[in-house]
């Protein structure tokens, strides 16, 4: 069934009084960063391909977890073990420090959580995160919580949905959302151009979102007005993390074709969001997409005919964090609400692109 057609006006008139709104957000990385030239010198990359592939990602720098060096300045080739180590002590390093921006962004204290949704792919463990934090902050035993793992770099809108479904059925709770991913706890070095790809990619990096409904007038923030998902099955194995048995450990694979096979399907999942809106495209203000990479950014831009004015948060992001998957878009969209630049009455779109391969938007509204 198709959507019922709804005016613009309606839609942000509704938004005010039912609709979840985004209240604050905050966004943490480990202390140690480095440059893309940094991390070939440090372990000694001198092949040209591999050295191009970093050198021209567009990225200039990047938080990382690196393993420890041995006496002689080598470094430690880390297990799986060791790495699902980093995973938990990153993550909650970062997930946390995110939660308390977030926390303090929105005016509001870790007692006021109801429900908290953990959001991460560079790793497994149970109980997840969300029980972590819960203890670690300090936030009522009686808070709902959810993990979603394992969904890859669109995951941060499939949680938001439901964190926004759930702050929907509970007018005036406050929900959060963070996404924790510890990149460096997924990396195989292995010289192939298939690990240098990604190795020369991802950061680590978290962000949280503070969701509540009604949000009211005046909160600054935007109303979440509506989701839509487009899973392209034809291309289900082009971005995976599954394991490698050369290396006894799991490892990122991204197609070379993902960028085009994202691209080509943006504007087929713009028009079922807006579908029934009377919103063109042209009517989006705002465009917060996820720092997937400079040809995934690339593509996308050129089939929804955006400029580069509109992505200028998302390739700031890329330049500055590199990829760090599920929490880029927020990480994103903290650069624009920063900007000042955001009307009353304005539309955005948020993006993210992963696994399956998969699209999700989000439309989100200004009063």
């Amino acid at each position: 069934m198709e959507p019922a057609e709804i005016s613009a006006s309606d839609l942000l008139e509704r938004s005010d009084g039912s609709s979840p709104h985004i209240l604050g957000v905050g966004t943490a990385v480990p202390k140690t960063s480095y440059s893309q030239r940094e991390i070939l010198d440090n372990f000694g990359i001198t092949d040209p391909r591999v050295r191009s592939i970093f050198l021209n990602s567009a990225i200039e720098s990047r938080a990382l977890t690196l393993p420890t060096r041995r006496p002689d300045g080598s470094w430690e080739t880390e297990s799986q073990g060791d790495l699902l180590r980093k995973h938990v002590t990153t993550g909650l390093a970062m997930g946390r420090a995110a939660i308390e921006k977030c926390i303090t962004d929105t005016g509001a204290h870790l007692s006021d959580v109801r429900y908290l949704t953990c959001v991460s792919t560079t790793g497994l463990l149970t109980p997840g995160f969300s029980a972590l934090l819960i203890k670690e902050l300090g936030i009522d035993r009686h808070c709902s919580r959810l993990d979603v793992v394992g969904m890859g770099c669109n995951a941060g809108l499939n949680a938001l949905t439901a964190v926004a479904g759930w702050a929907g059925a509970h007018p005036g709770e406050l929900a959060l959302m963070v996404c924790i991913e510890a990149c460096s706890a997924a990396y195989v070095f292995d010289g192939t151009m298939r690990s240098s790809v990604v190795n020369s990619l991802f950061g680590d990096g978290a962000a949280a979102v503070a969701v509540r409904a009604p949000g009211g007038a005046g909160t600054g923030g935007p109303a979440l007005l509506r989701f839509s998902s487009c899973i392209i099955p034809d291309a289900v194995d082009a971005m995976r993390y599954d394991w490698d048995d050369d290396h006894g450990k799991f490892s990122f694979y991204l197609d070379p074709e993902v960028p085009y096979v994202v691209g080509a399907h943006a504007e087929l999942s713009l028009d079922r969001l807006l579908l029934g809106t009377g919103l063109r495209r042209s009517d989006i203000s705002h465009w917060v997409l996820h720092s997937g990479g400079k040809k995934v950014i690339d593509s996308v831009r050129m089939n929804l005919g955006l400029t580069r004015h509109d992505v200028r948060h998302t390739t700031g992001v890329l330049r500055d964090h590199g990829n760090v998957s599920s929490g880029s878009f927020l990480f994103s969209y903290e650069r624009l609400r920063d900007e000042n630049c955001i009307q009353p009455g304005d539309f955005g779109v948020f993006m993210t692109m992963g696994p399956g391969s998969t699209i999700e938007m989000a439309l989100v509204g200004w009063r």
